[in-house]
C-alpha cells in the first residue's frame, strides 16, 4: 500500500479497500489534525472532524479526480468545509436560547374556568415556546421586554445603546420568525 499514489489509493476506496483508507489516513492525519486545530483550538471538536473527514474520503461517490489538482489541496479543501460547517452548526446551537416554565406563565390572558379557553391558551404557550428555538437571546429579549415587561422600544433602545432603528429592524424580524412559528386559530 506504501508504494500506491494517492490517486491509486482512492480508487482502492471507491471499492471499499479499507487498507487503502489506512494507507492515506496514515499520510495525511498529521496534516488534517493540525489545519484542524488551528481552527479549532479543541483537541476534541478536532478529533470529531478528523473523524468526519475521513469518513468523508471513505463514503465520497465522485471521490478525488487527478486531472483537477493535486490530491493533498482536495483533501485540505474538504476538511475546511468541514470544519467551517462545524462551527458553523456550533454557532446556531449556540444561538437558540429556551425559555422556562416561569416566563410562559408570565404570557397575558384573563383567568377562565372554561375548558377550551385554558386549552387554547396553553396550545398558544407551547406554539411560542417552541417558537422560541428559532429567536435569538436578543430577539427573546426584546419580546420579554417590550410585550411582557411593558418598555418602549425607545427605553429598550436606550438600554441596549442602540439606534432605535436597530430596535424596530430587530422587532419586525422577530415578528416574522414567530408569525411563521406560531399557529393562532381564531374563531367563535
Amino acid at each position: 500500500m506504501q508504494k500506491l499514489s494517492d490517486a491509486e489509493l482512492m480508487l482502492l476506496i471507491k471499492v471499499k479497500h479499507r487498507p487503502a483508507l489506512e494507507e492515506l489516513y496514515d499520510r495525511y492525519i498529521k496534516l488534517v489534525y493540525s489545519f484542524v486545530i488551528k481552527s479549532t483550538k479543541d483537541a476534541d471538536k478536532a478529533r470529531v472532524i478528523v473523524q468526519t473527514v475521513f469518513t468523508r474520503v471513505w463514503t465520497t461517490e465522485t471521490g478525488y479526480n487527478p486531472e483537477k489538482g493535486h490530491f493533498v489541496n482536495w483533501l485540505l479543501t474538504i476538511t475546511r468545509n468541514i470544519t467551517i460547517d462545524h462551527h458553523r452548526k456550533e454557532k446556531k446551537e449556540q444561538a437558540i436560547v429556551s425559555i422556562d416554565q416561569e416566563q410562559l406563565e408570565q404570557i397575558p390572558g384573563h383567568q377562565s374556568t372554561n375548558p377550551a379557553e385554558i386549552l387554547s391558551r396553553k396550545l398558544v404557550r407551547e406554539q411560542i415556546q417552541k417558537a422560541y428555538q428559532y429567536l435569538s437571546k436578543n430577539q427573546i429579549e426584546l419580546i420579554q421586554w417590550l410585550y411582557w415587561e411593558g418598555y418602549t422600544l425607545s427605553e429598550i433602545a436606550e438600554m441596549n445603546k442602540e439606534p432605535i432603528g436597530t430596535i424596530k429592524s430587530r422587532l419586525h424580524q422577530t415578528l416574522k420568525v414567530l408569525r411563521k412559528h406560531v399557529v393562532v386559530e381564531m374563531g367563535e
